[in-house]
């Protein structure tokens, strides 16, 4: 096996019995992206030399006798997150050129556990999208079927970590951007519990929906990425004062998942899924029960607001935080002849379309005469899910759907009717508006082409969805079939 087709877990082992130093596995990796990027576009940028660099000093740091679990790793970062002297960019022209001062916390502490970053990886501008089609600079392909998209907003970080361009990878998941790009390239994308992971360097999109978390070839990857972000840290007013469990013993915490109960809610099997991925989906529930858990209906009834609710709020909440763009302190400036005339000529050649649609939408949304009828009832329906999900809790301890309705579409098919782009979320939203985890999981084909079954628990609750995908995966063979470029 090539090193850039290795696991996070199976690269830690061959570091540390010797077998191949972190400069050797940055090189593969390296020459993997000068193979298939042109295909494929995973990235905005590649450091091949600060890669290696970072590399070499990890070799160093082994050298010494340190172990850290992502020594010598190499990593992609989504271009929404902030990095040390690297240009990000949050996939739009506006930020093109811009170099931060700092880390955002969860790259320090990547940094800190001696990770390798490769690059910064393709996003939807700003992330807001579902297929990267939004990007800025260019469409990122999907590893499966080149004509296809690979999902989105994270859908760089998920086709990278697909083609071996990485080994894992940091996205963003506002309403399903870690999750449903997973589902697209058959990967693994967890979201975490609002608060587990802080959002200090994060290029906010909507403040009250945002997480990072990780993108991985593994379920056991995804738990080691998660175990070195995941944290209190006072930079970030939201994030949670909670002990960090050890997840990757909560994940592989008995040899089957007697005494778990699994929730099927009847609102995610509903007209407009594709037959193939509930047949999928439905095989990936017989496989759980098989393994011993107790498969029990259940019912969130305010399911079909979610997508109304989530295109309120993350619109009016994008409409708030990317009115800091405007050509004076960082990024894009176009001169005009007063202050509002380079707020409006800087923003009109700085944004694309589907972002200036979004911040309409949330400037309307917060307008007055329209707040109460539309920002606030939203925020009430907000709390209508959030009851939903803690009263399914009180019954079982996780729950499962498809994570997406359809397989990745093929490019430009949803690029011109926005609506039928947001239904793509319709199974990611509910969650990101209750704030809890979830996790996408590889279980089958339908046409050709990967599906994904989300796993999602409660607040915290990244133990539990964490040991039944452990589980399940282990007892499969879907997240071992890899593409052919």
């Amino acid at each position: 096996m090539e090193p850039f087709a290795l696991t996070i877990h199976e690269a830690q082992q061959q570091l540390r019995s010797g077998l191949i130093t972190s400069v050797e596995l940055t090189e593969s990796v390296l020459e993997r992206i000068d193979a298939v990027e042109s295909k494929v576009g995973a990235y905005i940028s590649v450091q091949a030399g600060a890669a290696l660099h970072m590399a070499r000093l990890a070799d160093e740091r082994r050298a010494t006798g340190e172990d850290n679990t992502l020594l010598g790793i190499p990593l992609g970062i989504k271009d929404a997150i902030i990095t040390l002297g690297v240009p990000t960019t949050a996939g739009s022209k506006i930020l093109e050129g811009f170099t931060p001062p700092y880390d955002a916390t969860t790259v320090a502490k990547l940094r800190q556990a001696g990770a390798v970053f490769i690059g910064k990886t393709n996003t939807d501008e700003f992330t807001m999208g579902s297929s990267t089609e939004y990007s800025a600079f260019h469409q990122t392909r999907n590893p499966w079927d080149l004509t296809r998209v690979p999902g989105g907003s994270s859908g760089g970080s998920a086709a990278a970590v697909m083609t071996g361009e990485a080994l894992g990878a940091l996205g963003t998941d506002t309403g399903g951007s870690l999750r449903q790009p997973a589902a697209f390239c058959s990967a693994v994308g967890l979201k975490p519990t609002y608060g587990r992971v802080s959002r200090y360097g994060s290029i906010a999109h909507g403040s009250s929906l945002d997480q990072i978390g990780p993108l991985t070839k593994d379920v056991e990857d995804a738990a080691i990425l998660l175990q070195v972000i995941a944290g209190h840290d006072p930079l970030d007013s939201t994030s949670l004062k909670a002990p960090v469990p050890d997840y990757i013993a909560a994940m592989k915490q008995g040899g089957d998942l007697k005494g778990l109960k699994v929730g099927v809610p009847d609102e995610y099997f509903v007209e407009g899924l594709e037959t193939g991925i509930e047949s999928a989906v439905r095989a990936a529930i017989d496989k759980l029960a098989e393994l011993g858990a107790e498969i029990v209906g259940v019912s969130l009834p305010n399911t079909k607001y979610g997508i109304p609710a989530y295109y309120l709020i993350a619109t009016a909440e994008a409409s708030a935080n990317l009115s800091r763009y405007d050509g004076v302190r960082y990024g894009l400036r176009q001169t005009g002849e007063d202050m509002w005339d380079t707020f409006r000529q800087t923003r009109e050649a700085g944004f694309g379309p589907e972002v200036k649609r979004r911040i309409m939408l949330g400037t309307y949304a917060l307008s007055a005469g329209y707040y109460d009828a539309y920002y606030l009832k939203a925020q009430q329906v907000r709390t209508l899910l959030r009851r939903d999900f803690e009263r399914a809790f009180e019954t079982v301890d996780v729950m499962v759907s498809p994570t997406a309705p359809s397989v990745a579409f093929e490019i430009g098919a949803r690029v011109d009717d926005p609506l039928q782009m947001y239904l793509i979320d319709v199974f990611t939203v509910p969650q990101s508006l209750a704030g809890i985890c979830g996790i996408s999981v590889p279980c089958g084909f339908s046409d050709g082409l990967p599906v994904g079954l989300q796993i999602f628990g409660p607040a915290l609750g990244e133990s539990t969805i964490l040991r039944a995908a452990y589980h399940y995966e282990q007892a499969t063979e879907w997240h071992q079939q890899k593409p052919a470029l």
